[in-house]
């Protein structure tokens, strides 16, 4: 699973063609996954302070309670390093020569004035019990409490006691961003309506059209690859006409003609699943920007008897903001598809008289760079 956040109970199973069985922490002593990941259950002294700046603790002191985790196994040899992350928290901790766990403390607190300070203790923890021969005190002063900085202390203080060190966290190399072109093939209808004026509502029915777009995606680094950000920044076009005819007993038609071009900005949460080892299946949920530009919606009037023709005060699109769902599919981390449908959107809020609704379907082709 690749977890975020440290687990209380996994699934397994003893055979890959047996049924999947969930165990919890209270059956477990320690598991791993082979050179990936490795668990250990301990019953710890926990800080559960807030790092939350609304919720910050008045004490400087750690705020310890005993509970039973799940400990990540960063670094083991010599000395052991572990980490823990809940919802609202990271701790690290330490293990060495088989003594008790405890924890690394790190703590950011308020002080009376309500100015905010961090109780760095861990590293005098350090100094005092994972100190080499070599170990310059600027050297431990630098370390911040993060997993690189500590696991590259604790790999050399193994190494300095001729131990060798086991890294958990050595991972393979993996794609953390990708770059696609991206056709977009739309299907778009606009309607627009105006209660206190004597001109019909207008349907400007359905019209094909094509957009282009750039899209950059971040791949987090957890739940093995399966969940990005995406942000996609395209052009589209949608212009028509609607003509009526004359109204029984005057001698005009009217027309409203729409001329719309925009950037529409996707932020899109994305989430695979894996079909084969070149082969996945998303979906995305998107919260869309619409920036128009060069745009309005203009009415005329056309005598029918002079052919001269009246033009009315032009409507102007404004910046809206709806939500999208997709579905693709993606070969090769390559060649994608996607299927994706747009809620309505209120193009003309700027004028509170009228309201509109403009709907889109988009069939999307994308080539990714790297």
């Amino acid at each position: 699973m690749d977890w975020g956040l440290n687990p209380t109970s996994f699934e397994y199973k003893t055979l890959e063609t047996d049924p999947s069985t969930s165990i919890g922490i209270e059956s477990v002593k320690e598991f791993s996954i082979h050179n990936a990941a490795k668990y250990i259950r301990k019953t710890v002294n926990i800080d559960q302070s807030s790092e939350e700046i609304s919720k910050l603790s008045t004490e400087r002191n750690p705020l310890f309670i005993e509970d039973v985790v799940f400990l990540k196994v960063l670094v083991e040899g010599n000395a052991n390093l572990y980490y823990y992350e809940n919802r609202y928290f990271v701790r690290f901790f330490y293990g060495k020569d088989n003594s008790n766990v405890e924890q690394l403390v790190y703590k950011t607190y308020k002080t009376s004035n309500s100015s905010i300070e961090k109780n760095v203790q861990f590293k005098q923890q350090l100094w005092t019990n994972l100190k080499c021969p070599t170990t310059d005190i600027a050297r431990v002063n630098q370390l911040e409490y993060e997993k690189k900085n500590l696991i590259n202390f604790f790999i050399e203080y193994n190494r300095c006691n001729n131990s060798e060190s086991k890294n958990y966290e050595v991972q393979e190399k993996r794609d953390a961003f990708n770059l696609s072109l991206r056709a977009h093939f739309n299907t778009t209808s606009l309607t627009i309506q105006n209660s206190v004026d004597s001109n019909p509502n207008t349907d400007f029915g359905s019209k094909l059209g094509i957009g282009v777009g750039v899209e950059a995606e971040i791949i987090l680094p957890f739940n093995k690859n399966k969940w990005s950000l995406v942000i996609e920044p395209t052009y589209q076009s949608f212009k028509s006409e609607k003509k009526y005819d004359a109204t029984l007993g005057t001698p005009y038609e009217r027309s409203r003609t729409i001329d719309y071009k925009s950037i529409k900005i996707p932020l899109s949460l994305r989430h695979y699943f894996f079909l084969q080892n070149d082969s996945k299946i998303f979906i995305n949920a998107s919260y869309i920007i619409d920036v128009p530009f060069d745009s309005s919606i203009e009415s005329k009037r056309i005598d029918n008897n002079s052919n001269a023709e009246t033009a009315y005060f032009p409507l102007e699109i404004s910046r809206s903001s709806n939500f999208g769902l997709g579905i693709g599919y993606k070969f090769k981390d390559k060649y994608s598809v996607e299927m994706r449908y747009h809620s309505n959107s209120n193009i003309l809020s700027k004028h509170k008289m009228y309201s509109s609704d403009y709907n889109k379907i988009s069939v999307i082709v994308g080539y990714s760079i790297f």
